[in-house]
């Protein structure tokens, strides 16, 4: 890890930068295949199965039979951490709920918004070198409280063509039944168009790699909504003189094993905490089964010394990570003043991890800086709002001068036209209501 000690101010920009990705290269790589599963459907798909999964896909379904053995084959242990998890992530996701709320604006004017779900969604869930079966529960369970009445899902299969038994196990807890055998940018593509196999979906969540992001980068420009734009993980983390160098060091590990091109963060206001943690993360390398990945995902991270918190809080929310964690002392005292991050981690028992399966929050959060505008997902990420006006005649006669010399303003005669015709017609009906 690159090391920092009180960097200018003006530095920062620099420091803060994620590791560059060729964004054109990426995009001339996808879009033939995004282009290639709209117009050859099914066949495309397993084309890219044997050839970026080496496998030779009869059927891109995966059936019940998988799915029941699926449920013998998991863990009794597994399940009972699902089942735990499920509960918390429920039990958050369903306090989000909205009460509908009508407001008179004016007398005779009645305004109000619905909450309504996305009718058909698409969830993507990574299956390769971890499969994120934790995803699974973190879609699919707002999703169902949402009351979306379709949901997808394609996850890659391994080499013998069969999907993670744990993903199965957790999409079957959820009340998932469509579940399909396709990674990848293609899984996109397939979710956005439709195949033979695969509906279109209105829709898509979930987290990939760099292939799987810039697809749904392109197709969100074309026909589908997705989630967020999101990049690799990322941690940051605030620490003071009462942290503890081995339990940073654990977190910082946590998240670089994510990926290669993950990326952590040490902010500290004590000098001697930064060799001691880079110390640790040395001693727990050697027994990390990911030690590679996680070597590289440090080579594009940083350990910073500054003056106090306020300035590590600053510098921060200038990063805007996905996950924060804050190890100092009254860590609660500036919790409050964080102004760009997804998930945020109160105190020395509060591990990333946490949030990633168990606590009840939400693990699919904004990256490379998007949380300075984006939030993670929610009950509201799968609903889209309605706005209702209910006008009586009183309401619209003590709106209809200020409608009429805005339209006028703005030179749109039609908009003036269809107030004074009600006002009108109105004028009539009382004149005929008085004779």
């Amino acid at each position: 890890m690159r090391e920092f000690l009180y960097p200018e101010e003006s530095t920062w920009p620099e420091l803060i930068k994620r590791p560059s990705q060729n964004i054109m290269q990426l995009e001339q790589e996808v879009k033939p295949i995004l282009k290639d599963v709209k117009e050859r459907g099914d066949e495309a798909l397993k084309y890219y199965s044997k050839q970026f999964d080496q496998v030779e896909a009869k059927s891109l379904i995966v059936s019940v039979y998988e799915i029941n053995q699926a449920q013998k084959k998991v863990n009794p242990a597994l399940k009972q951490a699902i089942r735990l998890a499920s509960q918390n992530i429920e039990k958050f996701h369903r306090a989000q709920k909205e009460t509908v709320t009508r407001i008179e604006t004016q007398p005779g004017i009645l305004c109000w918004q619905k909450s309504v779900p996305i009718e058909r969604i698409g969830l993507y869930i990574p299956g390769g070198t971890a499969p994120l079966f934790s995803t699974v529960l973190m879609l699919g369970i707002p999703a169902k409280i949402a009351g979306c009445s379709e949901i997808v899902l394609c996850t890659p299969p391994d080499r013998k063509g069969e999907v993670d038994g744990s993903i199965l196990y957790a999409a079957h807890s959820v009340g998932i039944q469509r579940i399909y055998k396709v990674g990848g940018a293609q899984a996109i593509a397939a979710m956005a168009y439709g195949t033979e196999s695969i509906p279109a979906v209105y829709k898509i969540f979930g987290p990939g790699n760099q292939y799987v992001t810039m697809a749904k980068l392109l197709i969100s420009l074309e026909c589908v909504a997705i989630d967020m734009p999101a990049g690799p993980s990322e941690v940051a983390i605030i620490a003071d003189h009462s942290a503890e160098p081995d339990v940073i060091a654990a977190d910082l590990l946590s998240q670089a094993e994510h990926g290669s091109d993950s990326q952590v963060l040490l902010v500290s206001t004590h000098a001697p905490l930064l060799a001691q943690v880079k110390e640790s993360i040395l001693f727990q390398l050697v027994e990390l089964p990911r030690k590679k990945i996680a070597e590289a995902a440090l080579r594009n991270s940083i350990l910073v010394l500054l003056d106090n918190v306020s300035l590590a809080l600053k510098f921060v929310n200038m990063y805007a990570p996905e996950h924060l964690i804050i190890m100092t002392e009254g860590p609660q005292k500036i919790a409050d003043k964080v102004q760009n991050a997804g998930s945020v981690f109160l105190g020395k028992y509060a591990p990333e991890s946490a949030g990633d399966y168990a606590s009840g929050t939400n693990h699919t959060l904004p990256t490379n800086a998007m949380a300075r505008s984006f939030s993670g997902i929610s009950l509201d990420s799968f609903m889209k709002k309605i706005t209702f006006q209910d006008i009586s005649p009183e309401g619209l006669k003590n709106i209809a001068s200020a409608i009429v010399t805005m339209a006028e303003a703005e030179q749109l005669q039609a908009h003036k036209r269809a107030v004074e015709m009600r006002l009108e017609k109105l004028n009539d009906r009382l004149d005929n209501e008085y004779r």
